[in-house]
């Protein structure tokens, strides 16, 4: 398992993007209009719309999201059962090329699992097989 980044949820997200990028001097990366990356060599600060929660289920809420690269998305969803009280999304194949598996920690605090499932995605983190 590798921490990979932080999304920060905004109902401004351009200029959101822009303030990041101003402060960092970094680029953010587009993959679509309600999401937007700006990658360091460590870590990934993403940055995604309101919009972007009904791709999740209504019931996600709050502005952080904890993430995770996992080598398999489905596997770790097996082995949370009975460990994890509360699912918010199931794994799901998001737009951008990720399954993704959306919970919630004993906080309430949201944690995403995820693993690249496109060309392009398993590129963007150099994803090897069991790697993670």
């Amino acid at each position: 398992m590798d921490f990979v980044s932080i999304r920060v949820i905004t109902g401004d997200i351009t200029r959101l993007v822009g303030f990041y990028e101003k402060v960092t001097g970094g680029q953010a990366v587009w993959a679509t209009e309600d999401f937007a990356e700006l990658r360091t060599p460590h870590a990934t600060l993403a940055i995604g719309s309101r919009r972007t929660f009904p791709l999740f289920t209504p019931a996600a809420v709050g502005n952080v999201i904890l993430e995770f690269l996992v080598a398999d998305v489905d596997a770790r969803f097996e082995q949370l059962q009975g460990v994890v009280e509360e699912f918010v999304q199931e794994p799901t194949t998001m737009p951008w090329g990720n399954r993704s598996l959306l919970f919630r920690d004993p906080d309430g605090n949201l944690v995403n699992f995820f693993t690249p499932v496109t060309p392009a995605a398993v590129e963007k983190f150099r994803y090897a097989a069991g790697g993670h």
